[in-house]
């Protein structure tokens, strides 16, 4: 059966975020992760984690300047020197709180380079964080987002991150396989994820259109649980989506499962 955590950046906004945690424990998750953690004190988060009994399962390397539209820095070549000093910055707050897994947003395609430069960053970069995450057991994760949300993002299709996964050749690198993204990019869910299993080591769920909660849009989440069931994954699925109303009346589809 799928084990699901809890995306604690769009989950339970009804309270405020040191809150989420007890809620998400309260409704039966027993992991969460966090887009971006950094602004809340690393003991305080560590101590909250613990008195709920939750994993920190999972979250994102500094993506640059977000509000001024960064979206990652692995596949820029003029800011090769900022995403090492973001590497060490993502692990010195994932280490203490036992997170074994970094999200590496690849962020936006530069226009002044060439393809071949931009790959060679981003796997130049990829490489760099796995060998610093490796000393601390700490994969790194690499993921395909659509085109509709983030205009320009560099990595968008499955088999792009297949193909620079291999290039990466890095044990602890792995794909963050998003359900919600590669249902708008491609489709075909099932045969994909039978296909990628081998590379998969974390995946993320919602429903399209709209990014709420499964049983709102157009998959058919409990096949596609019973294909990942069957093709034994035993990793976590994050539930990043947008709750259609509130957190907790948009919970019945994961009873069963929790």
């Amino acid at each position: 059966m799928p084990k699901f955590n809890a995306n604690l950046t769009m989950m339970f906004n009804e309270f405020d975020f040191m809150g989420r945690f007890k809620q998400a424990h309260l409704h039966g998750f027993m992991g969460v992760e966090i887009l971006f953690p950094y602004a809340y004190p690393q003991d305080e988060v560590g101590d909250t984690l613990l008195k709920n009994n939750l994993e920190l399962v999972l979250f994102n390397m500094p993506p640059g300047d977000f509000e001024a539209g960064d979206r990652g820095l692995a596949c820029l070549p003029d800011r090769i020197s900022e995403f090492q000093d973001n590497v060490h910055i993502a692990i010195n707050y994932a280490a203490p709180l036992n997170c074994k897994r970094l999200h590496c947003m690849a962020g936006l395609t530069p226009t002044q380079h060439s393809n071949e430069i931009i790959e060679e960053t981003f796997i130049h970069n990829v490489r760099f964080a796995a060998d610093l995450c490796r000393d601390h057991n700490i994969e790194v994760m690499i993921e395909s987002i659509n085109t509709r949300d983030i205009p320009g993002y560099y990595l968008n299709y499955s088999h792009q991150a297949e193909r620079l996964l291999e290039m990466i050749d890095r044990p602890n690198v792995g794909f963050q396989y998003d359900i919600y993204h590669m249902q708008i990019m491609e489709g075909d869910l099932a045969p994909t994820i039978e296909r990628l299993i081998p590379h998969i080591k974390h995946m993320q769920l919602a429903d399209t259109p709209g990014r709420h909660e499964p049983g709102t849009g157009e998959i058919n989440y409990s096949f596609i649980f019973s294909t990942i069931d069957a093709l034994g994954y035993d990793g976590w699925i994050g539930c990043e989506y947008r709750p259609l109303k509130d957190t907790i009346s948009g919970l019945d589809w994961i009873k069963p499962y929790l």
